[in-house]
């Protein structure tokens, strides 16, 4: 009987002290999210580790198997570290979007270049039936008079890595063609585009080229206007990270 009381009273004991898995659990996420919100704001680092001290002491002692729920000030250092970092990047993004935005309006791109600004990446448009012939991969007078432009604009800003990406719309070229799809087609557009950037002095490291053929359409193929939309190269630009 004793025995058997015995083993009643540690199962008890387990199952009640169940629920301090799941509190301690829902404790370090609430503070995880405390510290993104204070660094949002003003960030306070004697502050946020004596909090830190606070609610480590209070799960202190518990059953070993909480030690899995628990973090260190050192990983909350990380953790603060690296929502300042975005914080930072996504201030200086925003400035330079704001040129960008100044981009648009400069003589031979009103109405040509578009863009847009998400989670710190800075996308800018150009239209592919500018910048090249129908068919081809060889870039237009026109087209590298706009590249000029946009060269100019990337040299103002060293610290944008470029992603030059390349679209068609769904028609694959004509039969014959030299080309054997819009895999090609889009890639070879896209390659042409960063070697006229590279001629003109952009740094090699910070481009990359990349064909999308037609992936990721802005409209739905199904008319010739949205087709020509379809049809594109775009600049993604990132800030690049000290020492990469």
């Amino acid at each position: 009987m004793s025995d058997e009381y015995e083993i009643e009273s540690d199962e008890e004991e387990s199952d009640s002290q169940e629920w301090l898995i799941t509190f301690a659990d829902l404790t370090m996420l609430l503070l995880v999210f405390f510290i993104m919100l204070y660094a949002m704001s003003t960030p306070d680092t004697k502050k946020i580790e004596s909090t830190l001290q606070s609610v480590t002491a209070a799960l202190n002692g518990k059953e070993s198997k909480l030690a899995t729920s628990t973090i260190s000030r050192e990983e909350a250092g990380i953790i603060l570290d690296q929502v300042l970092m975005q914080k930072q990047i996504l201030a200086a993004q925003q400035k330079v979007f704001a040129d960008v935005k100044y981009l648009q309006t400069k003589k031979g791109l009103e109405g040509l270049v578009g863009a847009n600004f998400e989670d710190g990446v800075i996308t800018i448009r150009a239209p592919g039936d500018v910048l090249f012939a129908p068919g081809e991969v060889t870039l237009t007078e026109k087209g590298r008079a706009i590249i000029m432009e946009m060269k100019d604009f990337f040299t103002q800003h060293p610290d944008q890595t470029i992603n030059i990406r390349g679209y068609t719309d769904d028609r694959q070229p004509v039969a014959g063609s030299r080309f054997r799809d819009n895999w090609e087609v889009s890639s070879l557009r896209a390659v042409n585009v960063l070697r006229l950037l590279m001629q003109m002095g952009i740094e090699p490291k910070r481009l990359t080229s990349t064909g999308l053929a037609d992936l990721n359409p802005l409209y739905p193929n199904t008319t010739d206007e949205y087709r020509a939309q379809n049809r594109r190269v775009e600049f993604v630009l990132e800030k690049r990270v000290s020492g990469k």
